[in-house]
């Protein structure tokens, strides 16, 4: 719902005869939370001060003792829920300490002092971002974990495992693997699927590009959005993220963003596509390598020699290198190029000629992440980049899979898993603090969650594959 301010947003809502208003924040690891107050009980303090609330239930946040917080509506961030039986309009809101202080650890607040440190610096005023999120649809999700059991299972109707089961009748027309990239139906049967989330997301106030059935069999799906300013595109992929979720489960079945959930297929990605602009010029067009200027190649030079660490925010998961392996379709080597998509940041170049298109797009993040402190974190590692001139090196323009051993040793990749990123975290992160973005506590203690996170999955539990290697030992 658009408002130029609290006033109108408020007036609009008694005229369409709205009944509540849904408060809406996201938690470090990039779920939305929410509380639900009537609209009577909204005035224009709850956009100028705030609405209390307990924060000491909400992972990662508060102590019992320092629970109280306030969330500050944040007008021109809001929208009809379509998922609501009563008419509900939700509301994005920024955190604050009951002192007025922004919160430390909320993750929209960073992004805010990320684009405000950019600002400061005189480099740009706009950071521009396009993330490309791809998701799967099962018919059937079934997972446990306990002392004498752990498993996980899933289903599609398009899988091609179950081209022989009986479906009284089957018809055929499963997807082959890597083979989901673009069929037409009676193959892709998500065609009219896909067309109500965009059509609700349009609904919605986020623009759209396109949509189409993915490389995995399965049930593999993506749908483009329009580039915007950091900080509205962060909310729109939560509000992406949101209708994907429901109008599957409206439809009887359930969509995932994790990037590994089935074995032997392609993962799913979020290929970030970014640029910086002062005004109406993008800083990022020029006469070097692929139309680039020299600060977007510094720019990437940032996203380069911080990779190890930025994945702590890009791919936070233990899931996410399950994607990340060498010698597959997921990009984990750390160079540059034009058009070549083995390489973790490339620069599109059949989109358009304009000076307006010139972009890199980081394809390396998935969408398990926080898309608010990412995209703060890829911010700040380009400008790292820009402010210290790091050369990025020579583009890599060959098939990076197919390079010889002693021309692949010298490219730097990924780390191999998350402990070896959570490392790095810990050993680069001056860059994260510059202009406290990121401050020593979030860093510290988002650490420390993630470390206690991989000591659960990798170091403390049985995994089913075990014991198919070692179980007769």
């Amino acid at each position: 719902m658009y408002a130029d301010s609290a006033e109108d947003l408020l007036k609009r809502a008694k005229e369409e005869a709205v009944q509540f208003v849904d408060v809406r924040f996201t938690d470090i690891l990039g779920t939305m939370q929410h509380f639900t107050v009537p609209l009577h009980a909204i005035s224009l303090e709850s956009f100028e001060f705030g609405i209390g609330f307990d924060g000491s239930s909400i992972r990662g946040w508060k102590t019992i003792h320092e629970s109280d917080m306030l969330a500050r509506l944040d007008y021109s961030a809001a929208y009809i829920d379509p998922f609501f039986q009563h008419k509900t309009i939700a509301v994005v809101a920024d955190l604050f300490e009951p002192d007025g202080n922004p919160y430390s650890r909320s993750p929209r607040q960073i992004l805010r002092k990320a684009i405000q440190y950019m600002k400061s610096t005189g480099i740009a005023d706009i950071a521009y971002f396009g993330p490309e999120a791809e998701f799967f649809i099962f018919n059937d999700v079934r997972f446990d974990q306990s002392m004498n059991n752990g498993f996980y299972f899933l289903d599609s109707d398009e899988a091609a495992w179950n081209s022989g089961r009986d479906e009284n009748p089957n018809l055929g027309y499963k997807i082959r693997k890597k083979e989901g990239y673009f069929p037409l139906p009676p193959n892709d049967t998500f065609q009219d699927l896909r067309s109500e989330m965009l059509h609700l997301l349009e609904h919605m106030g986020v623009a759209t590009e396109k949509h189409h059935h993915e490389v995995a069999n399965a049930g593999q799906q993506e749908i483009n959005l329009v580039l915007d300013e950091a900080l509205r595109m962060a909310d729109k992929m939560q509000l992406y993220k949101y209708v994907v979720k429901n109008v599957a489960r409206r439809a009887g079945l359930s969509a995932t963003f994790m990037p590994k959930p089935i074995f032997g297929d392609n993962g799913s990605g979020m290929h970030t596509h970014q640029s910086l602009w002062k005004g109406t010029e993008n800083l990022f067009a020029g006469e070097r390598y692929a139309g680039l200027s020299e600060m977007a190649l510094h720019y990437t030079g940032g996203i380069i020699e911080h990779g190890p660490a930025l994945l702590a925010f890009t791919n936070p998961t233990t899931n996410s290198y399950k994607r990340l392996v060498p010698g597959f379709e997921a990009p984990v080597n750390l160079v540059y190029s034009a058009r070549n998509r083995s390489a973790s940041i490339r620069i599109p170049i059949a989109v358009s000629n304009s000076p307006k298109s010139r972009r890199i797009e980081f394809r390396t993040p998935d969408a398990t992440a926080n898309v608010y402190t990412a995209f703060a974190a890829m911010i700040m590692a380009g400008l790292d980049g820009i402010q210290r001139k790091i050369n990025p090196g020579e583009p890599c323009d060959f098939n990076l899979y197919e390079a010889p051993e002693e021309v692949k040793k010298k490219i730097k990749s990924v780390p191999a898993n998350l402990t070896k990123v959570i490392d790095a975290l810990e050993a680069d992160n001056e860059w994260l603090r510059k202009g406290d973005v990121f401050d020593q506590d979030f860093i510290d203690n988002y650490i420390q969650f993630k470390r206690t996170e991989v000591e659960q999955i990798v170091n403390q539990r049985p995994h089913p594959y075990e014991f198919v290697l070692y179980y007769d030992c």
